[in-house]
Parts: C-alpha cells; structure tokens; sequence
C-alpha cells in the first residue's frame, strides 16, 4: 500500500489526497505545516546570528587579549554589540569603575594604591554573569519552539494517521466493502499526515541539537571570558 501512495504522492496527486482529506485531518496537516515553516525560519534565522556573534565574539576577544590594560576594549564593546563578550565587558568595566570610584574616591577606572578586595572582585563577577546570563538569553529566544515542533509534531502525525484510519474503517462499514477504492482515500490520509509529521519534526530536533551545540561553546567562551577578566583585573591592581 504504501509503494501505491507514496508515488503518488511525488507524482502530483498530493492535492487529490489533500482536497479528499477529512476536516480534522487537514487541521493537522494546517497546523505541521505551519510548525515546519516556523522550525525552518528559526533554523535559518538562528544560523545566521550565529554566525555574526561567532564572528564578533573571536575579534573582540583577540582585541582584548592584545590590550595593555582592559579599559583599552571600551570602544571596541561598541563596534562587537552582537556579541555577549561585549556585553559582559560592559558590565564588568562599570562595575569596577563605580567600586573603584568609592574605594579611591576618584572618577575613573585606574590602578591605585588601594585595590579592590576579594569580595569586591566577587560583586563585580556576579554583575559578569548576571549580563552574561541576559546575553545567552537573547540568543535562546525560538530555540524551545523548535524542541517543541521536535517532540509535539510526531504524535501529531500519529494523531492524523488514526483518523485517517478510522475513516477507512467507517466508509468500509458504511458500504460493506473492504475494496481498494473504499479504504485507499482514508489510508492516504493517514499517511499523509505521518510523512509530514515526520517532515516537520526531523528538521526541528536536529536545528534544536545543532543550536543547542552552538550555546554551550558560547557559555563556555563566556565564562572563560569572566575568569580573564577578573585576573586581569586585580594583575592591574584596580
């Protein structure tokens, strides 16, 4: 059976199947459509910020890692926004400048002679991390919907199959008739609906796997960022 529908499928009898398909069928067919749109607006959506904060990420850092001091990297958290190593170094920098302005009395972040304590160093840290786990966040955005379309859309499918089935069994009831022409129709259906249910949530899981791949090297890149920071900081005495 399935060797009759799946060409005809390709052959271009999807609409014959799609215009004969049941009203709750083509609801689910409506609505795996929509998620398998949604799940690959997302994926090209996603790769595409990826790519940018991938970019402004490794030149931000390489430029800080070449500054003699770390208020060097000021301007350069602005030209690098996209990324969340600007951002961390944004809060870092103010953190330190407003501590080091009560410690020293003074205006600016410079090296003093009465540097900041552990704790200080601790406060600044937690400030690092609170904008680091703003910045990920950001970029988490529309990821769930695609672990959602990965899990939801399989049943889905299953949910439109059973339908379709049991319009088979109905019409064979109905006309007392088990013949090809009676059940064909509603085991189209059926099949329909597992095909695209499996179309919309294969793409998903493996954007989902992909994206998620891609946030755990950022998390790791910002933390490591927030360890340098820190120890560049107190090597200048702030």
């Amino acid at each position: 059976m399935t060797n009759l529908i799946l060409p005809a499928i390709f052959s271009g009898s999807l609409w014959e199947i799609v215009a004969t398909t049941s009203g709750f069928g083509l609801f689910i067919l409506l609505v795996l459509v929509f998620m398998s749109m949604a799940s690959w607006a997302i994926i090209f959506n996603k790769w595409k910020q990826f790519k940018k904060v991938g970019l402004q990420t490794g030149q931000f850092l390489a430029h800080f890692k070449r500054s003699k001091k770390i208020s060097e990297s000021i301007g350069q958290a602005k030209t690098y926004g996209d990324s969340p190593l600007a951002s961390i170094y944004s809060a870092g920098i103010k953190e330190l400048a407003e501590l080091s302005q009560i410690k020293n009395q003074g205006g600016e972040l410079q090296q003093s002679l009465h540097p900041l304590e552990e704790r200080e160093y601790e406060i600044v840290e937690m400030a690092m991390e609170r904008a680091m786990s703003e910045g990920l966040g950001k970029l988490e955005q529309q990821i769930v919907f695609l672990a959602t379309t990965g899990n939801t859309a399989p049943f889905m499918g299953l949910l439109g199959t059973v339908v379709g089935i049991m319009d088979s069994f109905w019409q064979i009831g109905e006309r007392g008739s088990a013949s090809l022409a009676v059940v064909a129709p509603g085991i189209a259906e059926a099949l329909l609906a597992t095909i695209v249910g499996l179309g919309a949530a294969i793409p998903a899981v493996i954007g989902f796997n992909w994206a998620n791949n891609k946030m755990k090297y950022l998390n790791d890149d910002c933390t490591n960022f927030i360890l340098l920071f820190i120890s560049r900081a107190k090597k200048e005495n702030i």
